[in-house]
């Protein structure tokens, strides 16, 4: 199950390309020695100081985006509506706020730890509209995988959360991100990225 470790100079790159070639990767979380290993589907680049749906827009450093300034490989995990955390993994370098949306993933290991975490009963005991919609979307992947906001700031590691070269994503589909409707024309950016067959996205 296990591949190579990406290192941080993976995510010391061009936002767009690291959020096309984190589809097909698996992200692994670890809490206590117990895994949840997914393989990562859709992603959402995020381009910062001119990018109006980028937390960093116009350069204000705050308590909340402090994260986005830090080194490319650090986690940025934020709240939205009161109630869902959403991964995001910083990139470039440091000074450069920009950082990837991990969207959805599909899980591939520990089936009942995410049935766990996201409905409180075994993987077997879920419907099939529940396997499906058990990672596919930034919040329920957070809930499933059971991220919060102590890992915000941290640097990616096999210690609670990593991530692994996985499989070579040849259909790759290019939409306007999601739910970003305040960003006024920058809504409209080709910034979402997922693959083409999954059953496990967020929104075809």
């Amino acid at each position: 199950m296990h591949g190579k470790i990406l290192e941080t100079d993976f995510f010391r790159r061009d936002t767009v390309e690291v959020a096309k070639n984190l589809l097909g990767k698996k992200i692994i979380r670890n809490i206590s020695g117990n895994f949840f290993y997914a393989k990562i589907v859709e992603t959402e680049a995020y381009l910062g100081l001119n990018d109006k749906a980028c937390h960093s827009y116009g350069g204000k450093i705050t308590e909340r985006n402090k994260i986005l300034y830090k080194d490319g490989g650090h986690i940025y995990v934020y709240l939205i509506y009161g109630m869902y955390n959403l991964l995001n993994i910083v990139t470039k370098s440091e000074g450069e706020p920009e950082a990837v949306l991990i969207r959805a993933v599909e899980p591939l290991g520990n089936f009942d730890g995410f049935a766990i975490n996201r409905f409180g009963k075994s993987y077997k005991e879920l419907s099939n509209y529940q396997r499906k919609n058990i990672s596919n979307g930034p919040g329920k992947l957070s809930l499933a995988l059971n991220i919060d906001r102590s890992l915000n700031g941290k640097i990616l590691s096999p210690d609670y959360l990593y991530i692994e070269d996985g499989e070579k994503v040849k259909n790759i589909i290019t939409s306007k991100r999601i739910g970003i409707d305040y960003a006024e024309e920058d809504a409209d950016l080709p910034l979402r990225f997922y693959i083409g067959n999954s059953q496990h996205i967020s929104v075809k």
